[in-house]
């Protein structure tokens, strides 16, 4: 499948402009952005769905950090989008950092990664943060244009919310670079902690099919 709306001049030069003022934008616009896995589940089908990844910015916390509205889809099913959450970017001092939050009401909000207009409604009532889900970004690299961000996680780290009275725990978490994006999230065992589905032979490997950047804020 040829990759879709690769960056424009326009998405290019906001790029640029990006990596030479600061990493929190960096991050911003490496994430911002579609994303698909297709190589990865041609060659490991066994352990890997195809799977589209949105990551769309949204009007919400923007005096202080960068927003982005996360959902993903079977390849297959694309009508069908699930997991429906939002990453708060944010700069403490010199420390990037990535809160986590869950909707209210997940259901209301399907498909809003293909349809940027209904996110404008987006408000913080509609939203709540995620239980020990906020985890520091290292900044890796020697250039600006070589950076890359990944998420630490502490030994004894794990993400918990409840559904419908139900307690669910996963682990969060990525890597990201102009080009690639490599997540490794995984849902676990409550009790036992032990991983149960995701990730869990490797990160997923996605590359970018459509870019978001023009819908950060000051672009």
């Amino acid at each position: 499948m040829a990759v879709l709306n690769q960056r424009s001049p326009s998405n290019l030069r906001r790029y640029t402009l990006a990596m030479s003022t600061s990493p929190l934008l960096t991050l911003g616009h490496s994430l911002a952005g579609e994303f698909a896995n297709r190589t990865q589940a041609e060659a490991e089908p066994v352990w890997y769905v195809h799977l589209h990844l949105w990551l769309r910015p949204v009007p919400l916390f923007r005096t202080d950090s960068i927003t982005l509205f996360a959902e993903q889809a079977n390849a297959l099913k694309l009508d069908q989008p699930y997991r429906q959450r939002l990453l708060r970017l944010r700069q403490e001092r010199s420390q990037l950092q990535v809160e986590f939050y869950q909707f209210c009401e997940p259901s209301a909000w399907r498909g809003a990664g293909r349809d940027r207009d209904r996110l404008e409604q987006l408000t913080p009532t509609d939203v709540v943060a995620l239980t020990n889900c906020t985890l520091p970004i290292m900044v890796q690299g020697d250039r600006p244009e070589n950076w890359q961000f990944r998420t630490v996680a502490p030994p004894d780290y794990r993400c918990e919310f409840n559904v419908e009275n139900r307690r669910y725990a996963v682990f969060l978490g990525f890597t990201v670079s102009a080009e690639e994006l490599l997540t490794y999230d995984k849902g676990l065992d409550p009790v036992t902690g032990r991983a149960i589905w995701g990730a869990l032979l490797g990160p997923y490997r996605f590359t970018r099919q459509q870019h978001f950047s023009d819908e950060l804020p000051g672009d």
